[in-house]
C-alpha cells in the first residue's frame, strides 16, 4: 500500500480498479437485501457504504494504516490516520484481491468488510440531502418550490466562500449559509430552512 508521496511505484491504479469492485459488490448486497427499494433508494444505500469516511473507518478498524508506504512529508503530517489516504489503501486491496483471485474472492471481501455495516443504514429517505428533502416536502403539497439566491462570493479564487440564501416564500421564511462551493451553502441553507417548517409540514404528506 504505497501512497505517491513515497514514489513512483504507488497504488492509484488498484485504488481505480478497487473503486470499481466495491461498487459493483455493495450494488449486488443491496439488491439482493432491499429487494423493494427503487434505483434511488439504492443509489442513496450505496454512497453511505463507499463514501470515504466509511472506507476510512473499515481501513482503521483493520489497522491499515500501520501499513502504509508514505513520503517523508505524509509521515510528519500524519498522513497514516488521513481519511482519504486510509480509504484509497482499503480500495487498493480490493483491487490487487480481484487480480491475484477474480471477481468472487474480492467480493466476498467486500461483503465481509462492509456487510455487517449494512444493519446500521438509516432508511433510504433519511439519506436523501436537504435541498431534496425540502423539494420534496413541498412538491407534495402542491407549494411552490424554494429559491436559492447567491448573495456573496468571497475569498481567494482557490479558497472562496459562497454565501446563499434560501426562500420559501409561501411562510416568509428565509436561510441563509456558507459554504465553500454554491451548492453546499445551497445544502446548508435548505438544511436550515427544513428546521424552521411548521412541524406538520415536515412530516411526510
Amino acid at each position: 500500500m504505497t501512497h505517491r508521496s513515497a514514489g513512483a511505484d504507488h497504488n492509484e491504479r488498484l485504488e481505480f480498479l478497487g473503486d470499481s469492485i466495491l461498487n459493483c459488490s455493495v450494488a449486488r448486497m443491496l439488491y439482493d437485501a432491499h429487494a423493494l427499494a427503487d434505483e434511488g433508494a439504492l443509489s442513496r444505500l450505496r454512497a453511505t457504504l463507499v463514501s470515504g469516511e466509511t472506507l476510512a473507518q473499515v481501513a482503521g478498524d483493520l489497522g491499515l494504516g500501520d501499513y502504509l508506504r508514505l513520503g517523508p512529508g505524509e509521515l510528519k503530517s500524519g498522513g497514516f490516520r488521513r481519511a482519504s489516504i486510509l480509504a484509497d489503501a482499503l480500495e487498493a486491496i480490493l483491487g490487487a484481491i480481484f487480480l491475484d483471485s477474480g471477481f468472487d474472492a474480492a467480493a466476498a471481501a467486500v461483503a465481509r468488510i462492509i456487510g455487517p455495516r449494512m444493519a446500521l443504514l438509516p432508511p433510504a429517505d433519511a439519506l436523501k440531502d436537504p435541498k431534496t428533502r425540502l423539494q420534496e416536502l413541498l412538491q407534495a403539497r402542491g407549494l411552490a418550490l424554494p429559491s436559492y439566491t447567491l448573495t456573496a462570493v468571497s475569498g481567494d479564487p482557490h479558497a472562496q466562500s459562497f454565501s446563499v440564501n434560501c426562500e420559501v416564500a409561501q411562510f416568509g421564511l428565509n436561510a441563509a449559509a456558507e459554504g465553500a462551493s454554491r451548492r453546499r451553502a445551497e445544502q446548508s441553507a435548505a438544511a436550515k430552512l427544513l428546521e424552521l417548517l411548521p412541524a406538520e409540514l415536515r412530516r411526510p404528506a
